[in-house]
């Protein structure tokens, strides 16, 4: 089936510094974001989880760009709702062609609160450091155990009851 084409991308990360607010040459705000996301995976030598960051940039445009300028800073948590877009273009020093693959955002969630910056107002000094997301991989497979069965009310009924 050729016309099941599908280009989406949902992320959640840290970014990993400030927006950087843009305009077109029409006075079309452009936002550019840096997104880290966290991937997890058992070392094969040490059974130990390794938690290994990946980095997208986004670009938000227009008014949802400006607000994302305005509130969000370096650390936040936020979600990504958008699709993938390939460029490419001549190196300036011209050393050849250069490639990337972005994210185009048609949603962004800002998530946690206020303050959840990664440990600062968003500034780039005073040493502070990044710290990724943790991703919703669990540390062990006990996080999946069944839930034990509700106890009986003595209503009578059974499971032969349920119309279904």
């Amino acid at each position: 089936m050729a016309g099941t084409n599908l280009n989406r991308v949902v992320i959640t990360g840290n970014l990993t510094k400030d927006p950087e607010l843009t305009s077109t040459g029409g006075g079309l705000a452009v936002c550019s974001l840096r997104i880290a996301v966290n991937t997890r995976r058992k070392d094969g030598q040490s059974g130990e989880w390794i938690e290994q960051p990946n980095y997208f940039d986004v670009t938000i445009f227009g008014g949802q760009g400006e607000n994302c300028a305005k509130y969000l800073s370096k650390g936040r948590p936020v979600a990504v709702d958008g699709r993938l877009r390939w460029r490419e273009w001549e190196a300036k020093d011209g050393s050849g062609k250069r490639q990337a693959v972005d994210i185009l955002a048609d949603n962004v969630q800002f998530l946690g609160g206020r303050d959840d910056a990664g440990g600062g107002n968003g500034s780039s000094g005073g040493g502070q450091r990044f710290t990724p997301q943790q991703t919703d991989v669990p540390a062990d497979t006990g996080d999946f155990q069944p839930a034990a069965a509700p106890a009986s009310t003595g209503g009578g009924g059974s499971d032969d009851d349920i119309p279904f």
